[in-house]
Formats: structure tokens, C-alpha cells, sequence
């Protein structure tokens, strides 16, 4: 029985600095039930959200003790009654988890389980959930983007930001990004942006209005979620989408991993047991260069 067997999964007992992220070898395997899918985790992305949670500065706090992270991907182990989208030892990745992201094992809906194409490796379907998922509520369901308008990403080289820079280009959109440093910007270049600018250097404001002809941009996305907490984030990050937009989203950013125009950059990874240095790296480093990682 699933319900029987034990896992090492990161447990938070208290809200505090990144100290708290404990690894544990003897949680309780969740069981999954009905309309429930229980994943083997092979990787789980770090959200700079699940800083903020952890710390207890969240609007929302989970009851104590829990285990962050909600991007996994994984195989399926085994799934609850009514499941019919995927069967056990399919390849996955998630958009939410109910039981945590940071261990062996995952528990999640089946509405936010989706097959992981071929094309991608288990680390590159941890950095999809709520990078893609935002970027996309970002540009179309918020801004409402057209094509032939121009897009500012600011802190465009993480995860959210290499996302929203492959969905804007596809989008048909003018896309101007800035980094903190010039592999950041490289990185930016690389994957959708026309133009990228040093956001450390003081005039970069003048330059952007100057490559715009003084125009300025039609949209920014904001990214740099250490200077501004992302509310967006922080609700997408405790699964509270709608449903037909989570759909939508999925089969877009499913049809672009397959076709290849959308490739999740991997950045930093760390051993479980390191969750807590990967916490401290997210909030304190230079500059992000792709997506940070947990690999099981």
C-alpha cells in the first residue's frame, strides 16, 4: 500500500530564514484519491514565491508543518480512482502539487498533471509550472498583448523571464529584456529578446526610450520578484487558477515543447538536501540565469 510507505521530503515546522527547510526520512507517502495522481519526483523547480512563504511573509500561509514546491517532474507511481489523463510510468510535470514539490514522492490533482514531451528532460519539466503559466497569464490574459507591439521583460534572464522572452517572440511581439549581468544577457539574447540592456547600469532607462525612437514600450512584465513581490506569482503558486485558463495555457505551451519554439532554460541545481542553500542563492545571487533546480 502507498499509504504505507516512507519518503525523504523537506518539512518547514516554522516559518523563518531558509534554516527552517528541514529534510526529513520518514514522512508519510501520500495516497492518492479520487480524481488524485501520486508522482515520483525526479526534479522540482525553486520559485522565488516559496522564499516568501517559507520566511511567513505571505498573504497565505500553509498550516504548519508542510513541504514547499509545485513545479515537479517525474513519472507517475500510481493514480486515484476517475484518473484517465495519464497511467502509471508516464512522464509528467506539474503546475501545483497538494502535498509539495520538495520530496521523493508528489501528490497532485489530475487537472494539474500534464504528459512531458519526449523533447524535454525531467529538469526541464520542473522549470515550466509557474514560469510558462505565469509569463503567459502575464502577457495574455493581463496585458492582452497584439502582435507587432513591444514588450519590456524586466529581470529577464530567470525563470519566469526566459519564459515570458520565448512566449513574446512566438507572440509576434518587439522584445526588449534586461539582466543584472552579461551572461544574464546573453542568456536573454539567446531565447526571444531583439534588444537587452544592463538594468544595474543608471541610464538604462534612456536607453530603452532611445531604441524605442522616445516612444517608450507598449507593455512591461515585471519580473524582479527580490524588488517586488509578484502577487501573481504568489497566487498561481498556491493553485488558484481558472480552470479553463489552465487549460488553454497547457495546450499552448504543451504544442510549443513539442513543435521546440519553448525550451526551458535550466539553471542552478541542488541536491534535496540542499533546499536550503538554494532558498538563500534565489534571493541573494547577482543575477539568475535560468531556472533553479532540485533534483531527487
Amino acid at each position: 500500500m502507498a499509504g504505507s510507505r516512507v519518503m525523504k521530503a523537506i518539512r518547514v515546522s516554522e516559518f523563518g530564514d531558509p534554516s527552517v527547510l528541514k529534510l526529513c526520512a520518514d514522512v508519510k507517502v501520500p495516497q492518492p484519491g479520487k480524481s488524485q495522481v501520486l508522482i515520483r519526483v525526479h526534479a522540482c523547480g525553486v520559485n522565488p514565491v516559496e522564499t516568501y512563504i517559507r520566511a511567513g511573509a505571505s498573504s497565505r500561509k500553509p498550516p504548519l508543518p508542510y513541504t514547499p514546491g509545485t513545479d515537479v517532474a517525474g513519472v507517475v507511481d500510481s493514480v486515484g480512482d476517475g484518473v484517465t489523463a495519464v497511467k502509471a510510468g508516464d512522464r509528467v510535470f506539474t503546475t501545483a502539487c497538494k502535498s509539495g514539490g520538495y520530496a521523493e514522492l508528489a501528490l497532485a490533482t489530475e487537472e494539474s498533471v500534464h504528459k512531458l514531451p519526449d523533447t524535454l528532460d525531467f529538469r526541464q519539466g520542473a522549470a515550466i509550472g509557474i514560469p510558462y503559466f505565469t509569463a503567459y497569464r502575464a502577457l495574455v490574459q493581463k496585458a492582452h498583448v497584439k502582435a507587432g507591439e513591444t514588450v519590456l521583460i524586466h529581470g529577464a534572464s530567470g525563470g519566469v523571464g526566459v519564459a515570458a522572452c520565448q512566449l513574446s517572440r512566438v507572440l509576434g511581439l518587439r522584445v526588449l529584456g534586461t539582466a543584472g549581468t552579461k551572461e544574464g544577457m546573453e542568456l536573454v539574447a539567446r531565447n526571444g529578446a531583439h534588444l537587452t540592456f544592463n538594468h544595474r547600469e543608471k541610464d538604462y532607462t534612456g536607453q530603452i526610450m532611445e531604441a524605442t525612437g522616445g516612444k517608450g514600450v507598449d507593455v512591461i512584465i515585471e519580473m524582479l520578484c527580490n524588488v517586488n513581490l509578484n502577487k501573481d506569482l504568489q497566487m498561481l503558486a498556491l493553485a488558484g487558477r481558472v480552470a479553463a485558463e489552465r487549460q488553454e495555457c497547457a495546450s499552448l505551451v504543451y504544442a510549443g515543447m513539442e513543435a521546440g519554439w519553448l525550451s526551458p532554460v535550466v539553471g542552478a541545481q541542488y541536491p534535496l538536501d540542499q533546499a536550503a542553500q538554494a532558498h538563500l542563492d534565489i534571493i541573494q545571487s547577482a543575477g539568475a540565469v535560468g531556472k533553479m533546480i532540485l533534483t531527487m
